[in-house]
């Protein structure tokens, strides 16, 4: 039979594995309303600190539950996640990144 002991052959297509995200702001969610007010929430936050930084956007529901979050949206400074299942505010978001960021 020779099935067993064969070794798979490996086809490069010229792929490389995705890059790991960087970004120390991260939204979690799928794309619904909350997540979005989420993101411009803290994007309008960012902005009034006078940080560059821009929020990655998370969609993946395995990358989600990696971070042991159960309900959406979430948000996640520096790989600690710091709220999940609501929308903050503006003002919110502000008080969460200045402490994590500093």
């Amino acid at each position: 039979m020779g099935l067993f002991g064969k070794k798979k052959e490996t086809i490069d297509l010229g792929m490389s594995a995705p890059e790991p995200d960087t970004a120390r702001v991260k939204i979690l969610g799928p794309g619904c309303r909350k997540c979005r007010a989420l993101e411009s929430a803290v994007t309008q936050a960012l902005a009034e600190m006078g940080s560059t930084e821009t929020p990655s956007h998370v969609t993946d529901f395995a990358q989600i539950a990696a971070y042991g979050v159960m309900s959406t949206p979430a948000l996640v400074i520096d790989e600690e996640v710091v709220s999940s299942a609501r929308a903050l505010s503006t003002a919110e978001a502000k008080a969460l990144l200045e402490e994590k960021l500093g």
